[in-house]
């Protein structure tokens, strides 16, 4: 499966542990990167100082449905199991 091109779940429903340029606690559940710009991109990709947890995310249908809303909802509910 491919990233959904201005989805941003994966940057707004999970935690983050390691910090984040800005952020240097991380995030919480649910809290939106400060690096995830207007269209939902992420504006470290690509970049060394992207949290390595983020370059491991492959997306999949199991996790990112079919839509964003979807997407926040599985990895919300993933996010709570742990």
């Amino acid at each position: 499966m491919e990233c959904r091109l201005g989805c941003g779940a994966c940057c707004i429903a999970p935690s983050i542990s390691s910090p984040i340029p800005g952020m240097p606690e991380g995030k919480k559940a649910g809290e939106r990167c400060i690096q995830l710009d207007e269209n939902n991109l992420c504006k470290l990709f690509g970049k060394p100082e992207r949290p390595k947890v983020c370059g491991l995310f492959k997306p999949c249908p199991d996790v990112c449905g079919h839509t964003q809303q979807e997407a926040i909802t599985l990895i919300t509910e993933l996010e709570q199991l742990t």
